[in-house]
Parts: C-alpha cells; sequence; structure tokens
C-alpha cells in the first residue's frame, strides 16, 4: 500500500534534498532555453532552427534512454547523472564563449543543441533509478509524482529567474552563471545514500533494447501507459517552447521582458499546483483510466491555446494545459516504475523515457517544420487534434 500522508517523500529528509537539488537542474535547464532560444531567434529568424531545437533535445532520448536505463542498472546511478551534469555544464559554458565572442553561427547551435539532448538522455534514467534508493516502497508514488513536479518546478523558477538575469546580465555572462547552478546536485551525489541493488543481467548492447522492449510488451499496464506517454509525445510533446518567441510576438510581445517569460513559465505554474494539490490531498491514485482522461483533457487544452488570440487567454490554458500534463504523465510513470521488474527497472523507465521524451523528437517536425509552412499556430493545433484522436483510440483499444 502507499503512505496516505500528504507529502509523504518529502517526510524523508535525503529525498527532500534530491527534490531540491532536481527543480534547481531544471531550473537551470530551463534558463539556458530561456536565453539560448531568444538569441537563436533573434540571429537567425527561423522556425526550422526552432523545430531542430526540439528535434536535437529529444532525439537522444528516443536512442540512448534505453542504454543508460541499462547503464543505471548495472553501475551507480549517483556517477551516470553526475556525467550528464558535466555535459550541461559545458554546453553552458559553450553558449557563453559564443555570445562574448560574437561568433555564434547555425552550426554552433545545432551542435550545442545536440549535445544539451545528450546530457538529458545520459541523466535521465538514473534519475529516476535513483528515487528507490531515497524511499521505500510505500512512498514511491508519492516520490516519483514529486520529481514530477520538481521538474516542473524548476522549469517555473527558469522563465522567472531567466527573464531578469537576461536583462540585468545580458545573454552572456547570464549564461555562464548559469552554468553553476548545476553545482550543488553534482556535489550532494557525492555522498548521497545509495543502497544494494538486485542482481541485473549484464550489458547486452542492442540486445538490451529487445529484452526491455519485451517486458513491456508483455506486461498490458505497463505498454497501456507507455503508449499513452508516447501519443502525447509524438505530436505536441512540448514543441511550442521553442516557438514561445513566435507566439509572443503574434501576441503583441515582441521584446525579452516578463510577458515573454511568463508565456514560459504559465504551463510550468499549472504543473507545480497540480503537484502540490494532488500531494497535499491525496487525490488521483494512479489509476490507467484517470490517466487516460487527464490526456485526452490536456489535448483539448493546448489546441485551445494554439488557436487563442488573447494573452490572457493564452495564459489560462497553458496554465491548465501545465495541470493536466502533471497529473497523467506522473500517474503513467509511477504505475510502470511500480510494476517493473526490480533487476530490469533502469531498462523499463528507458524504454518509457524512449517514449515520453523521446518521440518528442518528432513533434519538432511537426510544429516546427509544420509551422513554417502554414503557420505555428495552425501546426500546433493540428497536432494536439491528431494527440485528441489517437489517445481516445488507444484508450479505447487498452479498456
Amino acid at each position: 500500500m502507499s503512505d496516505p500522508r500528504s507529502f509523504a517523500a518529502l517526510r524523508e529528509p535525503r529525498f527532500r534534498a534530491y527534490f531540491l537539488g532536481v527543480a534547481s537542474v531544471m531550473m537551470a535547464d530551463s534558463i539556458e532555453h530561456v536565453i539560448s532560444y531568444w538569441i537563436i531567434f533573434q540571429k537567425f529568424q527561423s522556425p526550422t532552427l526552432g523545430g531542430f531545437a526540439i528535434v536535437s533535445h529529444w532525439l537522444p532520448f528516443l536512442l540512448l534512454s534505453v542504454y543508460t536505463g541499462a547503464l543505471a542498472d548495472r553501475y551507480d546511478p549517483r556517477r551516470i547523472i553526475q556525467v550528464g551534469m558535466g555535459l550541461f555544464m559545458a554546453v553552458s559554458i559553450g553558449w557563453g564563449l559564443l555570445f562574448l565572442t560574437d561568433s555564434l553561427e547555425m552550426w554552433h547551435a545545432v551542435a550545442l543543441l545536440v549535445l544539451h539532448g545528450c546530457a538529458g538522455a545520459t541523466w535521465g534514467p538514473s534519475a529516476q533509478l535513483l528515487i528507490h534508493h531515497l524511499v521505500d516502497a510505500p512512498r514511491l508514488p508519492s516520490a516519483v509524482r514529486l520529481i514530477a513536479t520538481a521538474r516542473w518546478l524548476g522549469l517555473m523558477l527558469g522563465p522567472a529567474v531567466g527573464g531578469p538575469i537576461l536583462l540585468m546580465l545580458g545573454p552572456t555572462y547570464g549564461i555562464l552563471v548559469n552554468a553553476l547552478i548545476y553545482l550543488p546536485l553534482v556535489l550532494w551525489l557525492r555522498k548521497a545514500p545509495y543502497g544494494k541493488k538486485a542482481t541485473p543481467p549484464p550489458l547486452r548492447g542492442f540486445g538490451d533494447v529487445i529484452a526491455a522492449a519485451r517486458v513491456v510488451a508483455g506486461n498490458r499496464l505497463l505498454l497501456s501507459m507507455t503508449l499513452l506517454a508516447g501519443c502525447a509525445s509524438l505530436l505536441v510533446g512540448n514543441a511550442y517552447h521553442a516557438q514561445m518567441p513566435e507566439f509572443a510576438q503574434d501576441f503583441g510581445h515582441s521584446d525579452a521582458d516578463f510577458t515573454y517569460s511568463m508565456l514560459f513559465a504559465a504551463d510550468a505554474l499549472g504543473a507545480l499546483v497540480a503537484g502540490l494539490i494532488l500531494e497535499s490531498r491525496g487525490l488521483l491514485a494512479p489509476r490507467p483510466q484517470t490517466a487516460f482522461v487527464l490526456a485526452i483533457l490536456w489535448s483539448v487544452a493546448i489546441g485551445a491555446f494554439a488557436l487563442a488570440t488573447s494573452y490572457p487567454l493564452a495564459l489560462a490554458l497553458l496554465f491548465a494545459a501545465g495541470f493536466l500534463e502533471l497529473s497523467f504523465y506522473a500517474m503513467a510513470q509511477t504505475l510502470v516504475q511500480i510494476n517493473a521488474p526490480p533487476q530490469l527497472r533502469g531498462r523499463v523507465i528507458g524504454v518509457f523515457i524512449m517514449f515520453a521524451m523521446g518521440l518528442r523528437a518528432f513533434s519538432g517536425v511537426t510544429v516546427g517544420l509544420g509551422g513554417s509552412l502554414v503557420g505555428i499556430h495552425w501546426s500546433l493545433a493540428v497536432s494536439a487534434a491528431l494527440v485528441f484522436v489517437a489517445i481516445v483510440a488507444l484508450r479505447a483499444a487498452t479498456r
């Protein structure tokens, strides 16, 4: 049974430290996006490059998540997380040096965007697997939802902190300062609690992908939740984030000011509120059909945002989308982590992340590249409609 108390996992001191560390990392990630996406848009004015930013960010999750999950099964996940943090820091420093020398070219942007995606794929499965070493089984559902909340907390604080940094320090020194935000988690992980794990099978390269896929395919619950996350990511994901400068411009806010940052922060705030309400009230116990309903409502909110012409309405819809996204995503991930075989948990989490995040690479094609043909509003609206149809069909097929 799960612990019914509010914020159950946060009652464990070592998990509290990890929660804050993950939130700070996601804040640094978000700050880098706020600054780099703005500079890319101002310098190149390219929706195609905005679409590539999404593809390059998520394609490594598609290609590498199962492998890094297998590494997390076999080796100390704390060290793998630290490697990911080192890559994040290198990317922020790279942006800063290019801004400082005024030598940024499109191929530089492409290379740094790809490296940033590789950093995310490196630490993602290990970050989820480490949760099992920080809390006991009854607190695991709370811990998974709280880590998802920490992710969105960081994404919300990113624009709130990144906007003022961009205004006060400028993009060059702002993004260099941002590199330092990753350090606290790196240092904490040196002596973070870590217990014994189930004996994993040896690393087998592509065989790990096949083995993990068979485990997921052979379990109806694992399969339905993985496909649900994949459907949401395939056509929409968070592709609209890279297009926020153009959305801001269409709403009449063409400067890097508070109104631009609020578009980034609105759905993150909705997700944060969802995490706080659901944890404090013990609402929405993990159930597959509930996850499907929440995902359907999320697609409706995204489609409505795409067609909104009012800035306040757009903020409200993004808030609703964030609330619903955290609710269904955390629920799906909780069900997967609880039901995964312990000795293959990292690989199964890798499969889930491959679908939930890796397939977002293709949303960069539908929203970003499609936006260069029909405009980002219509490309996002059509993508959301297709997600709605796909999830309704999947719910009917797996009921």
